[in-house]
């Protein structure tokens, strides 16, 4: 098993408590977010409908779809509601030296 290759795409003051960013990495839409005293990050695309979901509402662990209303654990991108049935992708998340960085 190769070892997780992570790249840095934010600094964390770039990122305070309940905010959302928007990243690229590896040709990869991310949402950083930044709750429950942690930075998770997940693609930015909905499972049901494949909409965009920088804009939707996060919560204590969730992020919401806008469109639809889907809500999305932040850890393990598993689907809270309908109409969702798929989990969304996540990544794995570390600060290094002020730099969230995270593994594609």
């Amino acid at each position: 098993m190769s070892e997780k290759s992570f790249v840095a795409v934010a600094k964390l003051d770039e990122l305070p408590a309940g905010a959302k960013k928007l990243v690229e990495a590896d040709g990869v839409e991310i949402v950083l977010c930044n709750t429950l005293d942690r930075v998770f990050a997940v693609e930015n695309l909905c499972s049901h409908a494949h909409e965009k979901l920088d804009c939707g509402k996060m919560r204590s662990g969730w992020l919401a779809c806008p469109v639809h209303g889907a809500r999305f654990n932040l850890e393990t991108g598993k689907p809270m509601n309908p109409p969702a049935t798929m989990p969304i992708r996540t990544f794995d998340v570390r600060v290094t030296d002020g730099m969230i960085e995270i593994a594609v």
